[in-house]
């Protein structure tokens, strides 16, 4: 099954990075559909992300201020219910979180390489954002349940020593959520395997 990539068809307002991203994810596309109508409606946000994802779940990811990150997720997630599955607001998002949606990342070389899977899309991205702030490394993708059963999963790159501080930043995360499936790291990747990696 060919699930859509949820950063495809996003949208931003404006030219400037946005100060937080917020995000919901729904296990229902007609209620994940009518959360981002609500958020959008809630507080002045600009729409990153809005698309259904595997397996039949619906992710909804804003941007902006602080403030109006937090009202536009808990209006979603009011409109969500019991369809919720994750939520989050990151108030100050590391400029490569975004990049990584879209695997935009141009990092100068492949070294050592981490990764993190997680059981929702929200915890990935929060992996995501503590990895890349917690050690001198350069995010390559958060793959965001596109074609991946639900799951979701973050792929960094940089020195053993950093990526190791990075992944178990990235697990501390990700288990609070308690949705950490597994954890990898590669100290030397075999030089076959860099070009499907970027």
């Amino acid at each position: 099954m060919n699930c859509p990539d949820p950063t495809t068809e996003a949208t931003t307002v404006g030219n400037s990075r946005p100060q937080a991203v917020g995000c919901i994810e729904t296990s229902s596309i007609a209620r994940g559909l009518e959360a981002a109508d609500a958020m959008l409606k809630a507080a002045q946000v600009s729409l990153l992300a809005a698309n259904p994802i595997c397996p039949g779940k619906y992710v909804v990811i804003v941007g902006g201020h602080v403030a109006e990150v937090t009202a536009a997720v808990a209006a979603g997630e009011a409109v969500a219910s019991d369809t919720l599955v994750d939520r989050m607001v990151i108030p100050n998002i590391h400029p490569q979180v975004l990049q990584a949606f879209t695997a935009t990342t141009n990092p100068k070389k492949i070294e050592a390489l981490g990764m993190i899977e997680t059981f929702s899309a929200v915890a990935a991205i929060i992996a995501g954002d503590e990895a890349v702030k917690a050690a001198q490394v350069d995010l390559l993708e958060i793959r965001l349940a596109r074609a991946l059963g639900g799951k979701a999963f973050v792929l960094l790159t940089g020195e053993v020593s950093a990526v190791r501080a990075a992944i178990e930043a990235g697990n501390r995360a990700a288990r609070a959520q308690g949705l950490l499936l597994g954890f990898t790291i590669i100290p030397s990747p075999h030089p076959d395997l860099i070009p499907s990696l970027v």
